[in-house]
Parts: structure tokens; sequence; C-alpha cells
């Protein structure tokens, strides 16, 4: 299948995304239709946006990550998702929150092995969409590497925190995409995010030594 390898330009596209247009485009997509991706984007663009916003709002001010870049970086990640079984709008942004954390935590990375001690990030689990104190870049990598644990113990958690810490998706959108309630998303989220609280806090123990 054949996609273009360049994302479309900030604005582009209706300013409001139709549902029934997007689940269409996401069907003609699975089924190879080489013109329904490039037509997809667009129309998403500015949801696309402002989930990424959302999701920085972490950054430290200056970051060299910026939200359209991130949008861009994730957008060139979903082309490798062409043959997914697409059935909704609500599943396109679960997956596009996925490629945003893969893209979060690769920058987050390559930022640590680059230079020590700089800028961080910030990295509060109290609101997902409230600016918090500047923590280091690893903080960003210790909370997948944290996620990657919790999803052993309980995935839906793991993929809530997922769309609400590295996707930057709302209470409402989350419950959309994991299909819940939001009150269970709000109740999910609260004990996930003292579960990670304390994961976060406690020191590493040597596992010789346990």
């Amino acid at each position: 299948m054949s996609t273009s390898s360049e994302p479309p330009l900030p604005g582009q596209g209706p300013p409001v995304t139709q549902p029934d247009d997007v689940t269409g485009l996401l069907l003609a997509w699975g089924e190879g239709d080489p013109n329904a991706f490039n037509a997809l984007l667009p129309v998403v663009y500015a949801e696309l946006r402002r989930q990424a916003e959302r999701a920085m709002r972490r950054e430290a001010a200056g970051h060299t990550l910026q939200p359209t870049a991130l949008v861009h970086e994730a957008y060139l990640r979903l082309v490798d998702h062409a043959r997914v079984p697409w059935q909704n709008r609500a599943q396109f942004f679960g997956i596009a929150a996925r490629c945003m954390r893969r893209v979060l935590v690769d920058h987050a990375r390559a930022r640590g092995a680059a230079k020590r001690g700089g800028p961080g990030i910030r990295t509060s689990l109290d609101d997902a969409n409230a600016a918090a104190e500047e923590e280091p870049a690893s903080m960003v990598v210790a909370v997948h590497e944290a996620l990657e644990r919790l999803a052993a113990l309980d995935a839906e958690q793991a993929r809530l925190v997922e769309l609400r810490y590295f996707g930057g998706l709302t209470i409402e959108e989350t419950a959309a995409v994991l299909r819940i309630s939001p009150a269970t998303v709000k109740r999910e989220w609260a004990v996930a995010r003292a579960w990670l609280r304390r994961e976060l806090s406690e020191p590493k123990v040597d596992e010789g030594r346990r």
C-alpha cells in the first residue's frame, strides 16, 4: 500500500472531526484504499494536535520536541498500522496515543544519552492535564517501564495510564477508547496513579539481594 511520507500541514482540513467520516476513512484504509490515509490525517489533525499539546504540558519550556513535531512523528508511525482491523475513531486515537508514547520515550532516551542533567520533563500524575514541577527526562522512561510492569498485573489499567499520561486524552476520551464509563476511568486512574507513585518512589532493589 502506498501512503504519503509527509504529514499534513497545520490547519488543513475541517476544524471539527465528524465521527462517521473518520470511521469511514479508517475502514477504507484498512481495506487497502491508498487514498484513505492521506484523506484521514487532515480530518483528524486538529484533534491530534490538541492531544499532543496536553501530553506535552509536562515538558520543560523550550524543549526541542514540540507538539507539532510529536504529531508528525506519531503520524509517521501510524503508517505501520495500515492492516489494523479498524473499527472507529476512538480506536484510532487510542493507537495514536500509543504512538505518541513511543515517540516521547524514544526522545527521552535520546536526550538522556546525549546530555545528562539538563532541563527535565514535567511528570505530575495528579492531573494529566496540569503542568507540574520539572523532572529529569529519565522520569518519562521510568514511567514507561513502570507501565510495562503494571501491564503484567492489570493490562487495562496500564492502557488507561498510557492514554491519559502519554496520549493526553481526557477522562471522557479515555472512556470512549476503553469502552467504559467516565466514572470507572476516574476510579481506575486514581488506583493506577497511586500504584505508580509507590513504584516510582521506591528505590530499586538488586534482584540478587531479594
